[in-house]
This record gives structure tokens, sequence and C-alpha cells, in this order.
């Protein structure tokens, strides 16, 4: 594996919105260092949503992306889906909470799927994509910075499979906003998922 694309994003607005969004992700060359916080002069203008350090990262993989290209029937160029980093040989369907990405020094860690939201839906301008999205269940990958590092197009990248139960990626779209069974729920909290929904979880419990 290895990075193809490293994406960045300016604030932005949609056609016929009020507001602005960091959606918008284009292909940059040279390095870019990654923080806790996600690349360093990347755009995140909804932090209720977006960002924040369990959501710092977002990963498309690009077997992911060739399926939608040939789904679009166009080509799917680096940041159209608002991704910041685009890994060759990576199918998102394959990936689960705690995995691992390590690029240099960079050392990303799985912490959930992508949820497709009314403004990803304008950017593509389809109203239906969220919809669309879920159906194909093919989630982006949400990460946290386990260790900063600067990351750079070309840079070969090392896959961890994390050890303990799997809570894959598709699985936990599909789950979302249900109440998990009581073995589902433990399984969950037992991987190293994203802070809010862990705090939610907890509340079920």
């Amino acid at each position: 594996m290895k990075i193809l694309a490293v994406c960045r994003g300016a604030a932005e607005r949609l056609p016929g919105k009020s507001y602005k969004t960091g959606i918008f992700k284009h292909a940059v060359s040279g390095g870019v260092m990654v923080d806790a916080e996600g690349l360093v002069g990347d755009a995140i203008c909804n932090r209720k949503h977006h960002g924040g350090v369990d959501q710092a990262v977002y990963l498309e993989g690009s077997i992911s992306l060739d399926w939608w290209a040939k789904e679009l029937g166009h080509p799917v160029e680096p940041g159209t889906f608002g991704e910041n980093l685009v890994v060759e040989g990576l199918d998102n369907r394959q990936v689960a909470v705690g995995d691992r990405f390590v690029t240099g020094e960079l050392i990303l860690e799985v912490t959930s799927c992508r949820i497709p939201c009314a403004t990803f839906a304008a950017k593509m301008n389809d109203p239906k994509f969220v919809k669309r999205y879920t159906v194909a269940a093919r989630p982006g990958i949400y990460c946290r910075v386990i260790h900063a590092g600067i990351v750079t197009a070309g840079m070969p990248v090392l896959y961890q499979a994390y050890a303990g139960a799997r809570v894959m990626l598709p699985e936990m779209m599909e789950t979302f906003g249900r109440r998990l069974s009581d073995e589902d729920r433990a399984r969950y909290l037992a991987a190293p998922i994203d802070y809010k929904l862990r705090a939610m979880l907890q509340v079920e419990a």
C-alpha cells in the first residue's frame, strides 16, 4: 500500500447554501504535517459533526473509489468525497475499528465510519446520494492520530489489523442510530471507537 493523494481544502460555500463547508478537498503536492487535529491548514467548518481528535483524518481506499467511479460513470478525483488521504490497494469494506495505518512517523488508528449527510449529497449534486452511499456499504474511514508526522503522496503505508474483536465499518454504518444487542454493545465498547459513539452506547447500557 501507499499514499496516492494528500488532500486539503479551504472553507467554501455550497451553491444555494448560506453556510460554508470544508468538504471541497484537492490533492496537494509536497509534505503536509498531520497533528492530533488533522492535516495542518485543512478547513473544518462544522466542528459539531466533523473533525476533533477522533475524526482527525478521513481516509478513502482506492478500491472503493474505483468502484464509485464505475458506479457514477466518471472518474472520481482525489478529494471528491472530502477525504484527506487516498490509500492505494485499500478496500473500505475490509477495515475495522482499531486497525492502524503507518506511513513514515505518522500512525493513524481507525475510530469510526463516515455517515453521509445533506452537505455530502449537495456536494455530489444528488439529493438521493445519502441513501445511495448507505446502500453501497463502502463507508469512508475516520482516524485518530496516534503519532504525528508529515505525509506526502507516494509514501508506503503499513496496515496493521486490530487484534481484538472486530467492528467492521460497513456494520458500524448499518447499525448507526439503532439499539445494539448487549453482545454487540460490549464488542463495540471493547474496541477503540469514536468517543461520541462510546458515550452514546454507555448511556444505553
